[in-house]
């Protein structure tokens, strides 16, 4: 029929500049590369903050690992970030000589407005710093994490990004699935975009900017449901270098339960848009009057277009089976077209599984039978990020929802 094949032409093409997107970046390399513009700095004051309302269960572990850090941590740089003198979080933090920031427009509830007060409060009073690292209250760095992040900052760097790895990745599989899912942002994203000279993408915390910006901005201004990628984006279209350091490693804590790991998705899925809706017109505008950093802009612009494009792809040659089936009223053959499909690209990304799990072996600590799950279960759990972007578009207000923290260890 006519109509099949128009389908599945059309199925053909959309797959076809998917691919075509994924490579554009590639093909077309900027002359500007991520390389820091005022050269080497000289050693720097840095202050630590951690937005951590409600955070007494496990804001220990990241304390005691900022205690045992071999570049030495002044507690009284460390500022943690709570809504009330009643937080159970406020007593802990005085146990370690830290500074408690107590927020004061408690009607925003997100990170970036926690950010946004404690470093508005910090330049009231006069209190200037070098660089801003950020963690949430849990993660757990590695004893050289400031060691390693410190030469990223004597490189003259703006943004510093660690890597993200996972404490509680043994503990079910959605956890484990999640930490590889960042470690695919590590790996594919940031190594990839290290290597060709792009703005690197900051993944929630473990990160720093350095104070220039911070004082020019008066504030933090990333206040969407993403703030790490939004701000991400901003260094694109500003020409903020950056830099991904491996071997500065931090810990944080996965969702241990789906409906948990759904609600986080949608939040993700939603902001992004959002912040993309807010830079990506701004970032096109300027590509076409300034080369500079071109290849991050192009790179940001296609963010993930090719493999929405691939899935439709996908999803239109499976319906154009489904046509052939039951016009030739062959429902055997039709399952089975459908059915070859779905094997093929469930094999696919078992494939995809592991060359990850391979490439992260000596990063993320899960146990042999946690990855034999994982080469089974994964492409299911990305699957399933589908339903979530679907969630993510149609709700008409998605809002900040507090996740309960419990691992207190690695």
């Amino acid at each position: 029929m006519l109509v099949i094949e128009v389908v599945r032409d059309i199925s053909i093409l959309v797959v076809g500049l998917g691919i075509l997107y994924l490579l554009y970046p590639m093909i077309s390399r900027s002359q500007m590369k991520n390389i820091p513009k005022r050269g080497k700095k000289k050693d720097g004051k840095f202050a630590i903050l951690i937005p951590a309302r409600d955070e007494s269960r496990v804001i220990r572990g990241l304390l005691d690992s900022l205690k045992e850090q071999t570049e030495p941590v002044l507690f009284s740089d460390v500022y943690v970030i709570v809504e009330t003198e009643k937080d159970p979080t406020v007593k802990i933090c005085k146990e370690y000589h830290a500074n408690v920031i107590y927020r004061r427009n408690l009607k925003q509830q997100r990170k970036g407005y926690a950010l946004n007060d404690a470093i508005v409060e910090l330049l009231k009073k006069q209190k200037k710093y070098d660089a801003y690292f950020i963690f949430d209250a849990d993660n757990i760095l590695d004893r050289n994490y400031f060691k390693e992040m410190k030469k990223t900052y004597l490189a003259g760097y703006d943004i510093g990004i660690g890597y993200r790895n996972c404490k509680n990745g043994n503990r079910n599989i959605f956890a484990a699935c999640s930490s590889l899912t960042f470690s695919m942002i590590n790996t594919i994203g940031n190594e990839g975009k290290k290597k060709h000279g792009e703005t690197m993408i900051v993944s929630g915390t473990g990160f720093y900017i350095v104070g220039e910006w911070i004082q020019k901005w008066k504030g933090y201004p990333f206040h969407s449901l993403t703030e790490d990628y939004e701000l991400s984006l901003y260094a694109t279209l500003y020409g903020m270098t950056t830099d991904y350091n491996k071997k500065a490693i931090f810990y944080d804590e996965q969702p241990t339960q789906y409906h948990t790991t759904v609600q986080q998705r949608i939040r993700w899925i939603r902001g992004y848009f959002d912040a993309r809706k807010k830079y990506i017109p701004l970032i096109r505008r300027d590509l076409r009057k300034n080369k500079e950093n071109g290849n991050a802009k192009r790179s940001a612009c296609v963010g993930v277009k090719p493999y929405i494009m691939i899935i439709i792809g996908m999803i239109l040659w499976a319906f154009a089976d489904v046509i052939a089936g039951i016009s030739r009223a062959n429902i055997a053959v039709m399952f089975l077209q459908v059915g070859m499909l779905l094997l093929a690209a469930y094999i696919a990304m078992m494939i995809v599984t592991i060359v990850m799990l391979r490439r992260e072996k000596e990063q993320l600590h899960l146990s042999v039978k946690m990855k034999r799950h994982m080469i089974w279960f994964y492409p299911l759990y990305l699957v399933t990020y589908i339903p979530c972007a679907l969630k993510a578009m149609l709700k008409k207000n998605v809002t900040w929802v507090k996740i309960d923290h419990t691992e207190t260890n690695l």
